[in-house]
This record gives structure tokens, C-alpha cells and sequence, in this order.
């Protein structure tokens, strides 16, 4: 049995487009709606002092190395005279900016937000190698001014423990701890109150505290520019796959009403050319989405040293060679029979879609469809993580 998991005003929205439009105005509304998603925005200030390691956190940020050409170049010296940004390779609506350093010659901390035209950006990651200086502090209470959310980052936490490990004595959680303390006080002294502050290696994202950066970040922002984040994120632990899948299954229903809705539209043909369309569209979707493209694997099999080969035989769902038109309209003409189960729920649950008769069986096609193909690429993306793991710890 099919499951809805709808939210009343997604569920209430979509009803009064039906009731209040033609088939026609409606499939349009609809489509719209999806348009509106592909324009979200997200920009992302990376700040902080020369040589904390910030260009780095951006190219890790977008799932990428340091040297490759589209990466923020990582020097030891301060290059940048201006804000840069970095398109997502997957998203280009998220955007990374790398930002001059704090507190060099041409960006004062008194000026900096203004230099940096502030306004651009959704949020602040302040990123120090060392302990927070007076610049960061004084930055951070600016930002706060302006109703902003900012993120403490210490980096280079690798570092720290490779040097603590050679002491007799060494304790990884307690070598956490004090550095983490010692930040905190620091930024205690300046003024900040009750201070957050988040230790991340950039070569090692999934160890120390990105995950909850990761989570933070995610609460903080409304929910449009939250699911774009999302998605966005590099796969690297099991919980940001589950949360991948959550996002785009949340999308599953609205995409099959606006296959429903073209269906019981009276022109003969139209209704299986857009399913077609549709379904190329959004399991292509998912397939980036998980990281499970051949470009996608080769970085994680450069990251983790396991063979591509044996990451790619991980795979099992039969979409792992090819996403077609040719391929998708075979799966649509099998699906039709788990279709009609969805069908016959959604007339005795959901009456605002069970009137949709005409539309109904293409309805349920494409939410079945959809909702399988989603569950084998994550478990498809469950599967590579778990063989890259096994090997890279």
C-alpha cells in the first residue's frame, strides 16, 4: 500500500488550484510551482583570516579537490582582493563565496561587511585555524546587528590530533574538548555569549562536527533554501542520504497531481509523453542527488582509495547504465499495474485527487514509479557509502 505523507497546507494549495482552474490553468499553477523550486537561491559566505583554510572548506563544502580547475585556489599567502564565488557543480543555485581574508590591508573588520556587500548572502561561516581573534569577534556582532545567522568554524582539526597522537599520554575526546573549550573561552573574553563552535577537518568532512553544522544550518533556514541545502550537501554520511530521500520524496505527490492533471487534459498522447518527461527529469534528479553518476563516484573513489570499479558494482537498480526516454517508457508500460493499487487508494483516501478519474491511473503510475526508483537509488547510495567506508577508515 502506497503512503501519503502530505502536508494539510501542500494538500489544501493544491486543492484550490483544482477547484478555481481549468485542467489546463491547472497543470500550468502546478508547473509553476516547480519552476518557482528551480529558482531558489543560496549564497554562502566563507569568511575569516588569510590561511585558515577557507578556499579549502569551499571546495570540500562543494564535493570537490583542490586541484581541479574549477576549485578555489588554495594558497598559503592571501590572493583575493575581492569576494569570489563558487558555483555548486550540481547546484548552481548554491553559490559559495570565498571571501578576502579578515584584516588584510584592503578589508578592515570595521568595514568588511560593507566591502563584501553584505546583503547577498543567506549566512556567515567564520572559520579560524587557531583560536578566534578580536577581527572574528568583532565580525560576528556586525553580522548579528544585521539579523544574520554566522557559524564559528575551527578547521584543521586533523592536524591537532596528528600532533597531539605523538604525547604518551593522548586522549582523543579530551584533545577534542580542550580545543573546543579553549575556543569557547576565547570567545567568551571577547563577548560573544554562549558561543557555538564547530570542529571540522575539510579533508575528513564525515569525522568531528560538520554533520552538526550540517544540522544547524539546516534548522536555521526556511524551508525552500533548506531542502536546496539538502540536496546540496556532499555524500558523506548515512543520515544526510536518509535526509536526501526525505526531501525528494516530499516532492513525489506533487509531481504525480501534475501528471494526473495533464492526463484527464482531452488530448490524445499528451498524458504519456509528459509521464515520460517527467520521469527522466526527476530520476536523473535522484541519481545526482545520492552522488551516484560516474563523476560523483570517481571523486568519493579518490577520497576513500576504493577502486571506481568497485564502487560502480555496488550498484544494483536497473538504472544504474542509462537514464532514457527509451528506458523510462519500458519501466512506465511494467509500472502500470502497481499504478493501479496506488489508484484504487487514492479514490477511497484522497478525494480531492480520487474525482480526478481521468487522471487518476496516471496519477498513480507515476507516484509508484517514482517512489520505487527513489527507494533503489538510495539504497544504491546506502550500499556504495557503506563499500567506500569499509575501506577508508
Amino acid at each position: 500500500m502506497a503512503e501519503f505523507n502530505i502536508r494539510n497546507e501542500d494538500m489544501q494549495s493544491m486543492k484550490e488550484i483544482l477547484q478555481n482552474n481549468s485542467l489546463a490553468d491547472a497543470a500550468e499553477k502546478i508547473q509553476d510551482h516547480f519552476n518557482e523550486l528551480d529558482h531558489v537561491t543560496l549564497n554562502i559566505a566563507v569568511t575569516g583570516e588569510s590561511g585558515s583554510g577557507k578556499s579549502t572548506f569551499v571546495n570540500a563544502f562543494r564535493g570537490i579537490g583542490d586541484c581541479e580547475t574549477n576549485s578555489a585556489p588554495t594558497d598559503v599567502v592571501e590572493t583575493k582582493t575581492e569576494p569570489k564565488s563558487y558555483s555548486h557543480p550540481k547546484y548552481p543555485n548554491v553559490q559559495l563565496w570565498d571571501l578576502p581574508g579578515i584584516g588584510t590591508p584592503n578589508f578592515k573588520a570595521d568595514t568588511y561587511l560593507q566591502d563584501v556587500e553584505f546583503n547577498r548572502y543567506d549566512f556567515f561561516i567564520i572559520i579560524a585555524s587557531e583560536r578566534f581573534r578580536s577581527c572574528n569577534v568583532q565580525l560576528a556582532k556586525e553580522i548579528q546587528k544585521m539579523k544574520k545567522r554566522f557559524y564559528f568554524v575551527r578547521s584543521k582539526i586533523d592536524n591537532d590530533i596528528r600532533a597531539e597522537k605523538r604525547k604518551q599520554n593522548f586522549d582523543y575526546g579530551k584533545t577534542l574538548q580542550k580545543i573546543r573549550d579553549d575556543c569557547i573561552k576565547g570567545l567568551q573574553k571577547e563577548g560573544i555569549t554562549s558561543p557555538t563552535v564547530f570542529l571540522i577537518s575539510s579533508f575528513e568532512l564525515r569525522s568531528y562536527d560538520f554533520a552538526l553544522l550540517e544540522e544547524t544550518m539546516e534548522k536555521e533556514l526556511p524551508e525552500h533554501k533548506r531542502h536546496l541545502l539538502l540536496l546540496s550537501l556532499p555524500n558523506i554520511t548515512q543520515e544526510i542520504n536518509k535526509k536526501k530521500a526525505a526531501v525528494l520524496q516530499a516532492d513525489i505527490w506533487k509531481m504525480a497531481l501534475l501528471s494526473g492533471t495533464i492526463a484527464a487534459i482531452p488530448i490524445p498522447g499528451l498524458s504519456f509523453l509528459v509521464d515520460v518527461a517527467i520521469l527522466v527529469k526527476e530520476i536523473s534528479r535522484y541519481f545526482m542527488a545520492f552522488g551516484l553518476e560516474d563523476d560523483s563516484l570517481r571523486e568519493l573513489s579518490n577520497r576513500t582509495k576504493v577502486p571506481f570499479g568497485e564502487l560502480k558494482s555496488v550498484l544494483k537498480s536497473p538504472l544504474k547504465d542509462e537514464i532514457s526516454v527509451d528506458v523510462v517508457r519500458k519501466m512506465l508500460t511494467k509500472a502500470v499495474g502497481g499504478g493501479l493499487m496506488v489508484t484504487e487508494y487514492l479514490v477511497s483516501n484522497i478525494p480531492v485527487f480520487g474525482s480526478m478519474v481521468a487522471g487518476g491511473i496516471s496519477f498513480g503510475t507515476t507516484y509508484y514509479m517514482l517512489n520505487s526508483c527513489l527507494n533503489e537509488l538510495a539504497k544504491d547510495s546506502h550500499n556504495v557509502l557503506m563499500r567506500a567506508l569499509q575501506t577508508s577508515v
